[in-house]
Order: C-alpha cells, then sequence, then structure tokens
C-alpha cells in the first residue's frame, strides 16, 4: 500500500489541523482496528443517527458511554461471575472492550438504551443559529418603512 506524506497540507494550510489529523489517522497502519464488537452505523433522519453495538452477555450497569472532546467512547467491563459454571462451548465473547467514534462538530449524544443484546446510541447534528444560512432581504432604490417613520417623526416635530 502507498503512503502518503501530509507534511506539506500543515505547511500551506490554517486552521485545517482536525482535518489533517483525521486523514492522518485514517491513512495510517501501524494501529489495527478492533473488530470487536461489531456495530451498525444507520442515518435515520436528516439530521439523526443512531449507532448500534452487539453487546450480548452484557448488562447495562456493565456498559459506559463517555463523550469528551468530540469523541464517543463506549466502554464495557464484565463484573466478576461466580466460576461454578462449567462450559463445553464458550462462544459469547464477554470480554472487555472500548470502542472510540470521532464525532463531527454540532452533533450530540440524544440518549442511549439497552434491550435485546443491542446497545443503541442515538446523535443528532445541531446546526448552531450563526452557520445557519440566513435570508437577507433587498431594499430597493425608495426609502424603507423604518427610514420613512424616522422622516414622518422629524416632519412632526
Amino acid at each position: 500500500m502507498r503512503t502518503f506524506d501530509l507534511a506539506p497540507l500543515y505547511r500551506s494550510t490554517v486552521g485545517f489541523d482536525q482535518l489533517a489529523n483525521m486523514m492522518d489517522r485514517v491513512l495510517s497502519n501501524d494501529v489495527a482496528q478492533p473488530s470487536y464488537p461489531p456495530y451498525n452505523i444507520e442515518k435515520t433522519a436528516d439530521d439523526a443517527y443512531r449507532i448500534s453495538l452487539a453487546v450480548a452477555g452484557f448488562s447495562a450497569d456493565d456498559l459506559n458511554i463517555e463523550v469528551k472532546q468530540n469523541a464517543l467512547v463506549v466502554t464495557a467491563k464484565k463484573g466478576d461471575e461466580a466460576s461454578d459454571k462449567t462450559y463445553l462451548h464458550r462462544g459469547i465473547a464477554t470480554r472487555a472492550f472500548e470502542r472510540r467514534f470521532h464525532l463531527a462538530d454540532h452533533v450530540r449524544v440524544t440518549g442511549a438504551s439497552h434491550e435485546d443484546g443491542m446497545l443503541h446510541i442515538n446523535l443528532e447534528r445541531e446546526i448552531p443559529e450563526a452557520l445557519k444560512p440566513r435570508r437577507i432581504e433587498i431594499s430597493s432604490g425608495a426609502t424603507t418603512a423604518v427610514e420613512q417613520d424616522v422622516v414622518d417623526a422629524k416632519a412632526v416635530n
């Protein structure tokens, strides 16, 4: 596989550090991506998403969800079980895990539920008012209603 040097990108751009860091993470082969637990990411509406993780064998008390600095971190640690059970085959993995998801700006976690061995985390993108498109009224060459009120008030006095 080819490797890319992103140093010229760092030298010639200002304010795109997050994008460059994301590209570094994606293009690096140094870190093996964990495959446990399996998960789905689905788009449930225009600005809503759901992450579903298969967490069979874990109770809601064993799971922990945290959001810190645009990163959603899901961790699980199975409590100590009584060792009086004898398994002939143990295929349900209940090993501890940590799964990280990098969230885009203005994406927040709205809730989580645990049912039928699945952990569902609901996300929503909230665009701040300052970033939403706004309509600008175009005035014609004639005076506007506000300017006309000011002229009328001066005429009365």
